[in-house]
């Protein structure tokens, strides 16, 4: 495309005399002469002097660039739009319905859907207009699948869970597994029955090999837009609002409610029964014991407002200096 196409694609405004042909998007570090890139975050604004891009993508606030450019008011949100624009439309492995699938002769398939090789579909299954079972799909009795969703090789969702339209869920996610309930009695742990299910709503994204436990009783619930990365544990009778993100290898307990808009990073631990505010942000490998109020930002273990845990931080880098210091003083007041 031309560098003037593309600025009109993007509701731009082109910085060149020159209108360039451009073949590609590419990272800044690595682009080559006929690639555009993007500069969104200033500790790559050194790239610029040294990239071979023919052509950048720039915020407004970003000044002046040696190589021809698009101001845009967001560079990365553009540059994702450019992404999209130049990839090629998604191959589909899977057409039709495989001869290989096991499907029950009560379960409800509309005439558009995909189903691959070793697929099951236990009795009263539902599955929507386009949508792609993988191979190694299972769905349990009862389950209700929408349109126009990917469910990827091995994703298992057990009975009685709903999964809403354009949900992607990614290989190995366990939807409805039995929530961890145990009743401690004289002679070992009763299990308690988990005879709820999970709800995923519209547009909802989860990583692979993450899992959803089912309510013991209700419903656990992913609301619309939130994302889910690889790995995360989210427990019984959870509520997760909508356009929540969470990065991998989180985990919330039991009977937890997240607002929504929340962001929690990489690694954090969320205890049960309390509630996370709207607009949150829990910073990576924070251990949260409490509420934590909107638009709050909260880090460490136990999760503090965050500058409450940079003056700890800061504290605890000088203990060995203050302990000298205490030990001195002891003695001069011993003296």
């Amino acid at each position: 495309m031309k560098l003037s196409e593309i600025s009109r694609f993007l509701n731009g405004e082109m910085q060149s005399a020159e209108d360039i042909e451009i073949s590609g998007p590419a990272k800044i570090e690595s682009a080559q002469k006929g690639q555009i890139t993007f500069l969104a975050n200033p500790k790559y604004h050194a790239y610029v002097e040294q990239t071979k891009a023919s052509a950048v993508i720039i915020d407004d606030r970003v000044q002046t660039v040696p190589i021809p450019s698009i101001k845009v008011k967001d560079a990365y949100v553009s540059f994702v739009k450019l992404l999209k624009l130049f990839s090629p439309a998604e191959k589909k492995y899977v057409t039709g319905i495989s001869d290989q699938a096991y499907i029950d002769k009560s379960a409800l398939i509309a005439s558009t859907a995909n189903i691959g090789p070793f697929v099951y579909i236990g009795p009263g299954v539902k599955v929507g207009e386009n949508t792609t079972l993988y191979p190694g799909v299972v769905l349990l009795k009862n389950v209700i699948i929408g349109s126009d969703c990917i469910l990827y090789p091995n994703v298992s969702i057990r009975e009685e869970c709903v999964v809403g339209n354009r949900v992607i869920l990614h290989n190995g996610c366990v939807i409805g597994s039995d929530g961890f309930g145990f009743a401690p009695t004289a002679t070992g742990y009763e299990k308690i029955p988990q005879l709820g299910k999970v709800i995923i709503e519209d547009d909802v994204e989860i990583g692979a090999n993450t899992t959803i436990d089912r309510a013991t009783l209700g419903e656990t619930i992913i609301k619309k837009g939130t994302k889910l990365d690889n790995l995360i544990q989210i427990a019984h009778n959870v509520v997760i609002g909508e356009h929540t993100v969470i990065a991998a290898q989180s985990g919330i307990a039991g009977s937890t409610e997240v607002g929504n808009n929340v962001t929690i990073a990489a690694q954090v631990g969320i205890v049960g029964h309390i509630k996370i505010g709207s607009h949150a942000i829990v910073a990576a490998q924070s251990g949260v014991s409490k509420a934590v109020q909107e638009k709050t930002i909260v880090f460490g273990s136990p999760a503090l407002p965050i500058s409450q845990q940079k003056r700890i931080e800061a504290s605890l880098r000088h203990l060995p200096e203050f302990h000298k210091r205490i030990k001195e003083l002891e003695k001069e007041i011993e003296e």
